[in-house]
């Protein structure tokens, strides 16, 4: 695995190198096989980056046609909820950006979440086989969590299924997750971490011991790919001064 961490001096330089390597990731797999796959993160920094994405030169810059779009991680929630991954997304790129209906594929939080979950699964399968895809997005958590894999999670001790349905103790709630295991098939994976509240954890996560059940984000290792961290300076800090 190859690991490359970019320190940003702030948010917005941290969106435009992270709209860079998008960009040049999709020409690249569209010039090498005709689609480009790539797999959304919710939360607020990502959808500063599909702002970024939605408008130009970046909406010119990917033959949106040919980009295929998948889900990271759901809330168990309705697609029109406020708290939904794919209502923010569709906010913010998908409804702006020129991609055919039928290469989105949401997790369909509104239904049971073992089915939910089921469901997506086979749908992963059915696209990428024992392969996975183009690029992953990701972020983490103060608690070191990425997607829906949080501490102490059973989720966390899945190696056979590419989703599961997940319930989150400090939240009681439902969410239907990819496993590592499946993000560790991406060509490449991205995780984008900002603000200086999160320097510990990243310093921690980067530089401790291997602790995955504790801090989840230590499970994501890509087995032949490559492992982006894009960090602005405030998640950077502690990280660098120390």
């Amino acid at each position: 695995m190859e690991r490359e961490i970019d320190v940003s001096a702030n948010m917005d330089d941290l969106l435009y190198q992270a709209a860079q390597r998008i960009t040049a990731a999709a020409e690249r797999a569209v010039r090498e096989r005709g689609e480009f796959s790539f797999v959304l993160s919710g939360g607020h920094t990502p959808q500063g980056l599909y702002m970024l994405l939605a408008r130009e030169p970046y909406r010119l810059l990917v033959d949106w046609k040919k980009v295929s779009v998948y889900f990271g991680d759901e809330r168990c929630v309705a697609p029109d909820s406020d708290q939904s991954n794919f209502r923010m997304a569709n906010e913010s790129l998908l409804s702006k950006a020129p991609i055919p209906p039928e290469r989105i594929f949401r997790m369909r939080g509104e239904i049971d979440p073992q089915e939910a979950a089921k469901e997506y699964g086979e749908l992963l399968k059915s696209r990428f086989g024992e392969k996975g895809p183009d690029m992953i997005l990701l972020g983490m958590g103060d608690d070191g969590h990425t997607a829906s894999l949080f501490p102490g999670a059973e989720a966390l001790r899945e190696r056979k299924h590419r989703c599961v349905a997940t319930h989150v103790e400090k939240l009681n709630a439902w969410r239907i997750t990819m496993t590592a295991p499946f993000i560790n098939r991406a060509a490449a994976v991205m995780i984008m971490v900002a603000g200086r509240g999160k320097a510990s954890r990243v310093k921690e996560v980067l530089e401790g011991p291997s602790d995955p059940e504790r801090l989840p984000i230590q499970m994501i290792q890509p087995e032949s790919g490559t492992l982006t961290w894009l960090l602005d300076a405030g998640a950077a800090g502690m990280f660098e001064e120390e």
